[in-house]
């Protein structure tokens, strides 16, 4: 075949073609398993920092955060039936797959749509820390639309299943500078003592707006807003909103209410 041929250019661009193709789909295959690590890593990283078991200034392993993670109580939950569900493990769970799937997933209504997700699992995984025989916090997933992207986080309530003991949000692409301070460590750590709801029940956490007045009776239920990024912290107040009514997790926490969990006998255990 002449070297010049356009047969032989198109068969050199065919040849280079299938090495890459080969070539990226091997690279996928063999970094799938430490992206997904990775990943695991990162989450646990984030969990165990609201446990409130380890120091702030602690540096752990990965395996040694992984190590830890695994010994929490680790519960599966229903949030449509608004129970623990025992007989699936937190193995079995992903979330974010399974809004792919109609029978694994809720189509969320758009009138309580607040974080403008149009559907979320039905199932969820969370993490219960025990001072002893009592409930000490209870770590719950969240996620909304932000201005540019989805943010996931995590907030963990006290054992009253009211208080906020601590908040992260792991995930986000927001504007640099702007809504990207959802991370920001000094803004987070206003979220410490707030509450969710009233005496009476009615959610009343929100973001803003502005600097919150320590001294007004609001200051119990409100974090300041994020300076320059009105949209993510609207965003903010909306997903908590949603997570903590009645499509996300009130359900779980009314009946937790009036049936507090009790602590496994061993770990691994649950209750029904």
């Amino acid at each position: 075949m002449n070297n010049d041929s356009p047969q032989k250019a198109l068969l050199v661009v065919f040849l280079v073609a299938l090495v890459c193709s080969i070539l990226v789909s091997v690279a996928a295959v063999i970094l799938k398993p430490i992206q997904l690590k990775n990943q695991l890593v990162e989450r646990s990283r984030n969990v165990i920092a609201l446990t409130g078991l380890v120091r702030e200034d602690t540096a752990l392993t990965d395996d040694e955060l992984l190590h830890a993670v695994e010994q929490l109580d680790i519960r599966v939950i229903d949030i449509d039936a608004g129970r623990f569900e025992p007989n699936m493990k937190a193995t079995d769970i992903d979330a974010r797959s399974a809004v792919k799937d109609a029978e694994l997933s809720s189509a969320i209504p758009g009138a309580d749509d607040l974080a403008r997700l149009g559907r979320r699992s039905r199932y969820e995984v969370v993490y219960l820390v025990w001072n002893g025989a009592a409930l000490s916090r209870m770590i719950f997933p969240i996620s909304g639309q932000g201005m540019w992207s989805t943010i996931y986080g995590y907030i963990a309530l006290e054992g009253d299943l009211n208080t906020i003991a601590a908040v992260s949000f792991y995930e986000q692409a927001e504007t640099a500078g702007l809504g990207d301070q959802v991370q920001d460590p000094g803004w987070l750590a206003q979220w410490q003592g707030l509450r969710l709801f009233d005496d009476q029940g009615t959610f009343r956490f929100r973001t803003g707006p502005g600097n919150i007045d320590p001294s007004s009776p609001a200051a119990a239920y409100q974090v300041d807003s994020l300076s320059g990024a009105t949209v993510t912290s609207d965003a903010v107040t909306q997903m908590i909103a949603y997570w903590f009514g009645a499509h996300g997790y009130r359900s779980l926490l009314d009946y937790l209410g009036s049936h507090p969990p009790e602590k496994p006998r061993e770990t691994g255990d649950t209750e029904s």
